[in-house]
């Protein structure tokens, strides 16, 4: 049934105007939580500290590794340390800046943005794949490809069919977490540049220009980050692919691990659309039911995860820069329990790795 369901159901609607007016409430009052306080919703001192610290540390780690001043398992230990600060990169300067929540000027977020490409991802696939594509039909399966990780391997959707090895699959997860990154940088990007669509949205009309950046940006990456260190490092060939893979293993578990915690844990949901495309929920209420924090009051991982630990706040408001929410989240909070709506949060990282392995444990075994 559901991939009958999917291949009739070219769009998805959401259908319930009555229930937007949480939204409209949410909107007005964080509106005027910036109004009453004189600031931009966009990125202040705080914010440009953040980026200034996070490109540094990665530009110095970079440069430790290139100094060729230490021995093989330092190399190492500087290789997880280098993965780790790519996902940060990524999550405190780059998803900003794609969003266009980091500044008020256009050029100032392109220019962000191109932090994506130090990472060795595109900036502009991800903009069509995350910030329209999964942002608008969050776990909704056959859409959001987000949830769509290893197909066959996990199952994140109770309509897909089961296969025997997943019940397994909380188990194997994890480590095939960590192999994202690699795929992105090889694969993900190029496949998904060509397909005709991502989920059901229209892929086909790419400016020229996108075609030179995005072959032009990978060779620079891959210069970078196999050619450069196999020519000026007292390193064998394969010792600097070890390190490579590495870095990318540590940069994958980070990403994967911060995204699978926001949406797939348990009492999010993952729902179908009708064969007619429809959703019958209201956009913004779509979200609370398919959204989770985690360690909202955590100061490690607010700073560390670019506040990607308040996805509802991120998903609700994705162009106020992420610096403000632990201050909106007590706006959305609120108006939520006043409308009677969910809002899903894990106290900390450890209860939500622990929902999100339940989850995938639940959803390995067969109905």
């Amino acid at each position: 049934m559901i991939n009958a369901q999917r291949q009739l159901t070219r769009s998805v609607k959401f259908t319930n105007p009555k229930r937007s007016l949480f939204f409209a409430t949410a909107r007005k009052r964080v509106d005027a939580y910036f109004a009453r306080r004189g600031e931009s919703p966009h990125a202040n001192g705080a914010m440009w500290g953040k980026a200034v610290f996070f490109l540094a540390i990665y530009g110095a780690i970079y440069g430790l590794m290139l100094s060729n001043q230490f021995g093989v398992w330092p190399m190492l230990g500087l290789a997880v340390a280098l993965g780790c600060f790519a996902a940060f990169v990524g999550f405190n300067v780059s998803h900003d800046a794609i969003h266009g929540a980091f500044s008020a000027r256009s050029w100032v977020n392109q220019l962000l943005s191109n932090t994506f490409n130090l990472v060795g991802a595109n900036p502009y696939l991800w903009k069509t794949t995350h910030n329209i594509v999964h942002h608008t039909y969050t776990n909704i399966p056959g859409h959001d490809e987000d949830i769509e990780v290893a197909p066959g391997l996990v199952r994140l959707d109770a309509d897909e069919p089961h296969r025997p090895w997943q019940r397994f699959q909380h188990l194997y997860a994890f480590p095939l977490y960590g192999l994202a990154s690699l795929s992105w940088v090889f694969r993900k990007d190029y496949l998904k540049f060509f397909k005709k669509k991502i989920g059901q949205h229209d892929n086909t009309n790419h400016p020229r220009a996108e075609y030179v950046k995005l072959f032009l940006y990978k060779a620079i990456y891959y210069a970078a980050f196999l050619a450069l260190p196999m020519l000026v490092l007292d390193l064998a060939w394969w010792q600097v692919l070890v390190g490579f893979v590495v870095m990318h293993l540590a940069e994958g578990l980070v990403i994967g691990l911060v995204f699978q915690l926001a949406h797939v844990v348990e009492g999010t949901s993952f729902p179908v659309p009708t064969q007619t495309g429809t959703i019958e929920e209201a956009w913004a209420v779509h979200q609370l039911q398919t959204t989770a924090n985690f360690a909202p009051r955590s100061w490690f991982a607010t700073f560390f995860c670019g506040g990607l630990n308040r996805q509802i706040e991120h998903h609700l408001f994705p162009q106020v820069c992420h610096i403000h929410y632990p201050a909106i989240a007590q706006i959305v909070k609120q108006t939520a329990q006043e409308f009677k709506l969910p809002y899903l949060e894990n106290p900390t990282f450890l209860s939500a790795l622990v929902s999100h392995y339940r989850l995938l444990k639940q959803l390995g075994q067969q109905a």
